[in-house]
């Protein structure tokens, strides 16, 4: 069962930052006092990111130092005073929000020391909203700027970064067209569609033969009735005229 001291000990992330003073240096490394009841050790390859010989050559005995835990145990609590990455590569995905200084501007983009083991790429069509020719006509080298992480490959040790995708879409608003003064809205022209008159039903041959006969049938008739009427005259006429000379008196 772990005592409360090493509960605290326990607690102690990894990359965290402490001072400690060099207790005592030995061959393989150092003993650092770092204020926890069991002692800091520090390797002798992680003195230093360059090589080291003796650890004389870098700390003394009684000397204050910067650290950071590297791992705690039971016994010891590892440390480095060689600043440590603030991502690792396990510690990268997509979506992620980052900070970082541009050390470097290519003609196809930005490189940003985010505190990775190598630096973040934004692409010139991933530094803002927009067409953008050259990536200094946004940032220059020493500006901090913040980036979402789009890509992280670890096969190439290459992280794909992205400044436009933390910027809100800007959508270009067009005014509508307003009417010139003075002058009268246009009438839109209505297409007035008479109905159709309804065809007269085309005759079939026999139909229109039908008809002329029946026509001159017709005249026929009339033509007959005109004499029956005017024979009729006649005799009424002479009938008349025989009437009247019998009784009117002759002379003698």
């Amino acid at each position: 069962m772990a005592t409360p001291e090493f509960a605290s000990i326990a607690a102690l992330e990894p990359k965290t930052k402490l001072s400690g003073k060099i207790l005592k240096t030995t061959l393989a490394g150092a003993l650092v006092d770092v204020g926890q009841n069991i002692p800091g050790v520090i390797h002798i390859s992680q003195l230093s990111k360059d090589a080291v010989n003796k650890v004389d050559d870098v700390v003394k005995e009684g000397q204050t130092v910067e650290v950071w835990v590297r791992r705690v145990k039971k016994d010891r609590i590892e440390l480095t005073m060689i600043q440590p990455l603030m991502y690792d590569w396990k510690e990268l995905e997509p979506e992620m929000v980052v900070k970082g200084k541009i050390v470097r501007l290519e003609t196809y983009g930005a490189f940003v020391d985010i505190g990775a083991e190598r630096p973040g790429m934004i692409h010139v069509s991933e530094l803002t909203q927009g067409y953008v020719k050259s990536p200094n006509e946004v940032v220059k080298e020493g500006d901090e700027v913040e980036a979402k992480v789009l890509n992280v490959d670890r096969k190439k040790k290459q992280i794909k970064l992205s400044m436009k995708a933390l910027q809100t879409e800007i959508e270009e608003f067009k005014p509508a067209r307003e009417e010139k003064k003075g002058r009268r809205p246009r009438k839109e022209k209505v297409e007035v569609v008479e109905p159709e008159q309804p065809k007269e039903p085309e005759l079939t041959a026999f139909q229109i033969a039908w008809q002329q006969a029946k026509e001159k049938s017709e005249e026929g008739k009339d033509i007959k009735f005109k004499r029956v009427k005017a024979g009729i005259s006649r005799e009424q006429t002479d009938l008349l005229n025989r009437t009247l000379e019998k009784r009117l008196p002759t002379g003698g």
